[in-house]
C-alpha cells in the first residue's frame, strides 16, 4: 500500500449521499449481509451506518458506534502512527484503498481483516464520504499460520539431522585426519623438532573442538550472559568477514531468562549470517534495549534488500524461523526491506519474570 497522502475537505457540513441513505433496497441489502462489515463514514471518519455484518463482526451495536470515529477499531499503534487518517486521504485522492492488517473489535479482541474504502462524491466531484467493507479474514490467517508451522516443524526435523550429519563430518574429517597425523608423529617420535609439530598439532586440534562446540552453544553465553554472547559473536563476524559492525547495547539483561536470552542470541547470529550469505552489505547496525519489562532488537544493513510482501521461497525458513521463535516468546517481530534499500528486523520481547520452576512468579 502506498504511503501517499491527500488533504481531506475541511468542510463539516458536507453530507453523505440522502440517496444512499434513504434508498430501502440499498439499506435492505446492505443490512442482509452478515459476512461482511458494510458502513458509511462521513468525510472527517465518522460512523454514519451500521449493518448487521458490522455488528457481529466488530461487536457493537448502532447506538454505541454511530457518530464515533472510525479509528476506534484501529491498534493503538496504528492510530499513533496516523494510520486511519493516512487511509481516508489515500481513498480521497485514488478513489479507494485496500489494506490487510489488525483490527480491534468492541471487547478489545484483535483480528485479521481485509478492509476496502471507497470514495463517494457528489455530481461535481465534492467528497460526501467513504463506504468501507471489512472481511474478518482470521480464520484464513490461522489456517496460513498453521500450514507454516507444520512446514517449520518437518523443518526442525530434518535440520537436527543435517546438523548432527555436519558435526558427525568436521569430527570425521577434521579432528579425525588431525589426530590420525598426530598418531604418525607419535611413532616416529626421535627429535625435538617433531615435539614442536605435535605441540602446533595439538593446539589446531583443541582449536577445532572450541570452534565447533561454539557454532553449537558458545560457552560464554552461559558463562558471561547474553550481552557478552553477542559481543563476541559480532567480534567474531568483524573477524572472518571483514564486515563493518555498529553495536549498541543499553540496559540491563537481569530480566531476560534462559530462553529468551538463548532467542536473542540465534536471532542475531541468523540475522548476521543472512547478511553474510545474501545482502552484499557493507554495514551492519544492531542495537538492543532493555527495560524491566520488554527488550527490543532492532538489526539493519545497507544491503540489496528483499521484496518482503511476496511469498517466502520453497526450501527457505529463516526468515520464519526467527518469526517462530518470537511468537514462542509472546513478542512480536517485523520485517522491513524493499529492493536496493537495505533489510530491518524489529523485535519486541516482553520479559516475565518467573520463578524458579519456570512458572510466571506473582507480580
Amino acid at each position: 500500500m502506498t504511503n501517499a497522502s491527500a488533504a481531506v475537505p475541511d468542510d463539516p457540513r458536507a453530507p453523505l449521499s440522502s440517496a444512499l441513505q434513504n434508498d430501502a433496497s440499498f439499506r435492505l441489502l446492505v443490512e442482509a449481509v452478515e459476512d461482511y462489515a458494510i458502513f458509511l463514514l462521513d468525510a472527517h471518519g465518522n460512523v454514519a451506518t451500521w449493518n448487521s455484518g458490522a455488528k457481529r463482526i466488530k461487536g457493537y451495536d448502532a447506538r454505541e458506534i454511530v457518530g464515533r470515529h472510525f479509528s476506534v477499531f484501529y491498534p493503538p499503534d496504528d492510530i499513533a502512527a496516523g494510520k486511519p487518517q493516512n487511509e481516508l486521504s489515500i481513498a480521497a485522492q485514488a478513489g479507494r484503498v485496500e489494506d490487510e492488517g489488525w483490527r480491534v473489535r468492541k471487547d478489545a479482541s484483535r483480528f485479521w481483516a481485509n478492509v476496502v474504502i471507497t470514495a463517494l462524491r457528489d455530481a461535481r466531484g465534492n467528497l460526501l464520504g467513504f463506504a468501507k467493507v471489512t472481511r474478518d479474514m482470521t480464520d484464513r490467517l490461522r489456517l496460513t499460520e498453521l500450514q507454516h508451522a507444520r512446514e517449520l516443524s518437518a523443518h526442525v526435523q530434518s535440520a537436527l539431522e543435517n546438523e548432527r550429519a555436519s558435526i558427525a563430518r568436521e569430527l570425521h574429517d577434521d579432528l579425525g585426519q588431525q589426530l590420525a597425523a598426530l598418531k604418525m608423529q607419535l611413532s616416529t617420535l626421535d627429535a625435538g623438532a617433531q615435539i614442536a609439530a605435535m605441540q602446533t598439532q595439538i593446539d589446531t586440534i583443541i582449536g577445532s573442538v572450541r570452534r565447533i562446540a561454539a557454532g553449537l552453544r558458545p560457552p560464554v553465553l552461559d558463562d558471561l550472559g547474553l550481552f557478552a554472547a553477542i559481543d563476541w559473536l559480532v567480534c567474531d563476524v568483524r573477524r572472518r568477514y571483514d564486515l563493518t559492525i555498529q553495536l549498541h547495547i543499553e540496559g540491563e539483561e537481569g530480566g531476560i531468562d534462559t530462553s529468551a536470552s538463548t532467542s536473542v542470541f540465534r536471532l542475531v547470529q541468523e540475522a548476521l549470517t543472512n547478511v553474510v550469505r545474501h545482502a552484499q552489505a557493507s554495514e551492519v547496525r544492531i542495537a538492543i534495549a532493555c527495560t524491566r519489562s520488554r527488550c527490543t532488537l532492532t538489526i539493519e544493513d545497507d544491503g540489496c534488500g528483499a521484496d518482503v510482501t511476496r511469498g517466502r521461497a520453497a526450501g527457505t525458513f529463516g526468515l520464519l524461523g526467527m518469526g517462530e521463535r518470537v511468537r514462542q516468546l509472546g513478542g512480536v517481530i517485523e520485517f522491513r526491506s524493499a529492493p536496493g534499500e537495505g533489510f530491518r528486523i524489529l523485535v519486541e520481547i516482553p520479559l516475565t519474570r518467573r520463578a524458579d520452576n519456570g512458572v510466571p512468579a506473582s507480580p
